[in-house]
């Protein structure tokens, strides 16, 4: 008897594979080696757990978001990963839009101090921004920064990678 095994790929630029390789429980772990690549030293991720991407606004009417994956650090991080294949004219609102419903879930009930855990907004590009064009970088990072361009706020985060940079010569 003869068994013949078939090769099969998973595209990570579509949403089932990308889903399927970094949002499931067994590959966990290439998740977090994923991410802490992006990261600062700071927030190196040791454990995390999925959260639920869909999220619903606060009211019927709320505009929903449903993220590719989100998940959250042990120490209480939060992350929206995004893949895109195709441009999307206006993706740096997305992200922005939908770093407010982490932001968001933190608040609580009653007598509360404002604390809030970091957010991180992570896009894998198949495309580069517009206003990237003439550029070699392969990975942006976007913070808050103030007039003198000093880090106004270090807890929110957004991360793109222009994977068509890698091409350049």
């Amino acid at each position: 008897m003869t068994l013949y095994l078939q090769e099969k790929y998973v595209n990570l630029l579509t949403d089932f594979g990308f889903k399927r390789v970094f949002g499931s429980e067994p590959n966990k772990a290439l998740l977090i080696d994923f991410l802490n690549t992006l990261l600062p030293q700071r927030h190196q991720i040791q454990s995390l757990s999925y959260k639920s991407s869909e999220n619903l606004g606060n009211t019927p009417l709320d505009r929903k978001a449903i993220f590719d994956i989100y998940c959250q650090s042990a120490s209480g991080e939060r992350f929206i990963v995004e893949v895109q294949k195709a441009k999307q004219n206006f993706f740096k609102d997305r992200s922005v839009f939908y770093a407010s419903f982490p932001i968001q879930e933190q608040a609580l009930q009653g007598k509360w101090n404002f604390k809030l855990s970091p957010v991180y907004s992570i896009g894998v590009l198949d495309f580069i921004f517009d206003d990237h064009r003439d550029e070699d970088t392969l990975v942006h990072l976007v913070e808050l920064k103030d007039q003198q361009c000093q880090v106004f706020y270090d807890k929110l985060k957004f991360i793109y990678v222009e994977l068509p940079s890698l091409l350049r010569p």
